[in-house]
């Protein structure tokens, strides 16, 4: 590849949105980028001054420049995360925890509706409330809500062939529409409560129990009145502990702090009022990056793939992402609003997020410091010139002989790499043959390797003895 040209290649610029990535003479990427304006965007990497000591090094390695115009920058948002996300560049802040999470679901649509965990696309008709951030705090409402209202939470083909109540109505976490041991009627009713609990009006479904309790009392149903009281108390109880204070609508608190080169990004989910947990990110970073950088590109990166809130609380300079603000509303299709609150009840929010992110990071450290000086010791016993940046440690196993598999750990400076562990199912050896195993597999590995879909360690590990590391070298 040339060299690049980059004072003609200005004058090609579009002053329409979309976004732009540089290549090195290789061809690989090395960052991606959206802008509103094109041409006034990547012009200004061209600059002779002013350029951060990041920016600086980043366009030492540029060899071309590639564009894509779009019709908005909100498509520009949407196609940039898209690209970060799959090439992964050396210059881009990462969000490297991509998975779905995972929501509460009511399926009104049905007779007796269920309640359940749903991850993935919202597809099917119904309510669901979310997200949460993990599966944990989606089981703890899903508990809760057993024992107050006892919606049913089978599968629709275990509720469809039952002929008598199961151990969820022995211990009284169901109320058996299955076998027809509640009325339609009461059962829409406990269906109607637990949508007003999620929706957050507690105070309207608190009130609403009071007057059955009061109803039931006068005709004597001193049984229904007592269920009616426990739920009470125990909504009460629930108030206490997950209610935000001053707070009816859905909200994120998103705090960052940064140590070392490391960044941590602490997230609080408030949905309906309702505190349903937090989640903690450690983003890769290009070094020197800016905070109100990070941030922007965590939040663009996150939300491009999540529920969009009305209001997200940051502990940055709020002015600086007002432009993502509208981004966001345009992309979520209802206004958000990004603020850093400065006093009262939301200051104080943002501040324990703060603090906890603060916590995590200093574990982080704390964790990478002993790593090093693990992999140092490792170094030593093994005499090795240079410390070991990626080992890679494989062991076989199987059940008398059958269904042998391989399994391909990965360790970095930074702990395992969970998303390059491999496993290999063995085929066409003798039962047993461990050597015939481990050979197939290393072959397996290093020829995909070669081909370009991963990287090779700089120590590989094999469990066995003499035999087994021999099988492995004359594989290599």
């Amino acid at each position: 590849m040339s060299e690049f040209d980059g004072s003609t290649f200005q004058q090609t610029l579009t002053s329409k949105p979309g976004v732009y990535r540089m290549l090195d003479v290789e061809g690989g990427l090395l960052y991606v980028g959206k802008a509103k304006n094109l041409k006034r965007r990547v012009s200004s990497y061209f600059r002779k001054q002013g350029l951060s000591v990041k920016t600086q090094a980043l366009m030492l390695q540029v060899a071309d420049i590639q564009v894509t115009v779009t019709h908005t920058e909100s498509e520009a948002l949407l196609l940039e995360s898209a690209l970060i996300k799959e090439h992964k560049p050396r210059y881009n802040v990462l969000l490297r925890d991509d998975k779905s999470y995972p929501y509460l679901y009511v399926s009104t649509d049905q007779d007796y509706p269920r309640l359940s965990l749903h991850r993935g696309a919202r597809k099917g008709k119904g309510r669901y409330f979310g997200p949460y951030p993990n599966a944990h705090a989606v089981r703890d409402s899903l508990n809760l809500l057993q024992k107050v209202f006892r919606v049913r939470q089978c599968e629709d083909s275990f509720f469809r062939n039952r002929s008598r109540p199961c151990l969820q109505y022995q211990i009284k976490r169901c109320s058996a529409p299955c076998v027809g041991n509640i009325s339609a009627a009461a059962y829409a009713r406990d269906v109607d409560n637990t949508l007003l609990f999620l929706q957050g009006k507690n105070h309207e479904l608190i009130d609403e129990l009071a007057r059955g309790m009061d109803e039931a009392s006068a005709r004597l149903d001193f049984e229904q009145a007592a269920v009616l009281r426990d739920q009470i108390a125990s909504l009460r109880r629930v108030q206490e502990r997950q209610y935000v204070s001053g707070e009816k609508g859905d909200m994120d608190i998103v705090a960052l702090v940064v140590d070392a080169e490391v960044a941590c990004i602490q997230v609080f989910f408030v949905r309906a009022g309702r505190n349903l947990g937090n989640k903690v990110f450690f983003p890769r970073i290009p070094g020197q990056a800016a905070e109100a950088e990070i941030l922007e590109a965590f939040l663009s990166q996150f939300y491009s793939g999540h529920t969009v809130p009305a209001v997200i609380l940051i502990n940055q300079p709020a002015c600086m992402l007002q432009g993502l603000a509208e981004l966001l509303g345009e992309h979520a299709g209802h206004k958000v609003d990004i603020r850093q609150p400065q006093r009262g009840e939301r200051a104080r929010w943002l501040d324990m997020a703060a603090r906890n992110a603060r916590h995590a990071l200093s574990s982080r450290l704390a964790s990478r410091s002993g790593m090093d000086e693990r992999f140092e010791a490792l170094q030593q016993a093994l005499q090795l010139e240079e410390m070991p940046r990626r080992i890679e440690c494989f062991d076989i196993s199987h059940t008398r002989g059958e269904a042998t598999v391989a399994s391909c750990v990965v360790f970095d400076r930074e702990g395992p790499l969970k998303s390059d562990y491999r496993r290999f199912n063995i085929e066409d050896i003798t039962p047993g043959d461990d050597y015939a195993a481990l050979q197939q597999a290393v072959t397996r590995r290093y020829t995909r390797i070669r081909k370009g879909e991963g990287k090779l360690p700089d120590l590989l590990l094999i469990d066995g003895g003499k035999g087994q590391l021999n099988a492995v070298l004359e594989a290599l």
